[in-house]
Formats: structure tokens, C-alpha cells, sequence
């Protein structure tokens, strides 16, 4: 007869609960299988009805006085909680950050393409962050990479909204683009 311990169990903690010969108290407040009440029992008796039934005693509630200890089979309600675990990891939403590089002096064509990637991120779920770089003389004319913001904020406006106005980093003016709606659905990057 096998009976569970955490070092054959996958995913052991320390924050996992004490079972079988691993608790010492000497009285226990025991809840059975289906989830009756037996009410407080000796420690050394509630592991023998746990071995009788071939399950385990495991502590649930260890700061209660007494202790809470239930009859289960511990393996499967790891599996369970792993499970859970699992489904949760996988409804969960994962929100990229894409990057758009840009020039002042972008061209109609690039400036097209690369407002069209951007849609593409946004309707994808992700956020965008749109930079425009600078190089030399391009820094006295500021006015030109916020412009080129400005219609990359105005073409983009039905698929996502700008978190603030094009702030200087640097040679750079960026400016955050987030999705419009959150009920879209993330790509594989």
C-alpha cells in the first residue's frame, strides 16, 4: 500500500500542506472524505482511519486551534490544483510591447507600410510604442517628428488610443499606443 508523500509528488513547495506522518499535533479537528465534521480527534487515530480508507490525512487549515485535517487522497488534489493552475495560465491575457522605429524625413510609402504594421499590433491586441529618431540637424526641427506622430496617432485612431502627447527620450519622441478594445485576442508573436 502507497501512500502519498511530497518529494514523489511533482511541484513541492514549502508552502505545501503537512500530510500523514508529517503532522505532530497531537489532537486534530478531522473532516472526513465527503466532507463530514468528525470533530477532534486524537492525531495517531486520524492517521489510522486515513490508512484504513487508503487516503491520506492532510492539514488544510494548520493555524486553526485545533488544526483542521481532512481524509483525501493528496494526489489526486495536487493534480487537481495543478490542473486549475494550468486553465488559469491559459485564459490569461499576454499583452506584447511592438516597436515602430521611424525617421522626420519618413517617406509617404514607409510612413504607410509602417502605420499599417501598427494597426496590425494593435487589432492583434498588442501595445505599440512608435519611436521617431533623430541624427544631427534633426533635433532643431522637433516639429517635424510630432507631426509624424500626430498622423500616425490620427491614421491609428479607430483600432487604439494614445496614452499621452510625444515626449522626448534622448534623440528620440515616442509616444504608447494601447488596443481600443480588450476584448481582442493576443497572435503568437
Amino acid at each position: 500500500m502507497f501512500f502519498a508523500s511530497k518529494e514523489f509528488l511533482p511541484g513541492n513547495d514549502e508552502n505545501a500542506p503537512r500530510i500523514n506522518e508529517e503532522i505532530t499535533i497531537p489532537k486534530v479537528l478531522l473532516v472526513d472524505e465527503n466532507g463530514v465534521k468528525i470533530g477532534v480527534t486524537d492525531t495517531v487515530e486520524a492517521l489510522r482511519m486515513a490508512h484504513e480508507q487508503a487516503l491520506d490525512l492532510v492539514e488544510v487549515a494548520p493555524m486553526a486551534q485545533p488544526p483542521v485535517c481532512r481524509i483525501m487522497d493528496y494526489g489526486k488534489y495536487r493534480y487537481q490544483l495543478q490542473k486549475k493552475e494550468k486553465d488559469a495560465r491559459k485564459k490569461q491575457k499576454v499583452q506584447a510591447l511592438k516597436e515602430i522605429k521611424m525617421r522626420p524625413k519618413i517617406d509617404d510609402h514607409d510612413f504607410e507600410f509602417k502605420t499599417k504594421a501598427v494597426k496590425t499590433f494593435l487589432e492583434s491586441g498588442h501595445r505599440v510604442k512608435v519611436s521617431v529618431f533623430f541624427r544631427g540637424r534633426e533635433m532643431s526641427f522637433l516639429n517635424k517628428g510630432e507631426e509624424v506622430l500626430n498622423k500616425v496617432i490620427e491614421k491609428c485612431s479607430e483600432v487604439g488610443k494614445c496614452e499621452s502627447k510625444p515626449m522626448m527620450e534622448g534623440r528620440y519622441m515616442r509616444i504608447l499606443l494601447t488596443p481600443q478594445t480588450s476584448t481582442t485576442k493576443p497572435k503568437g508573436e
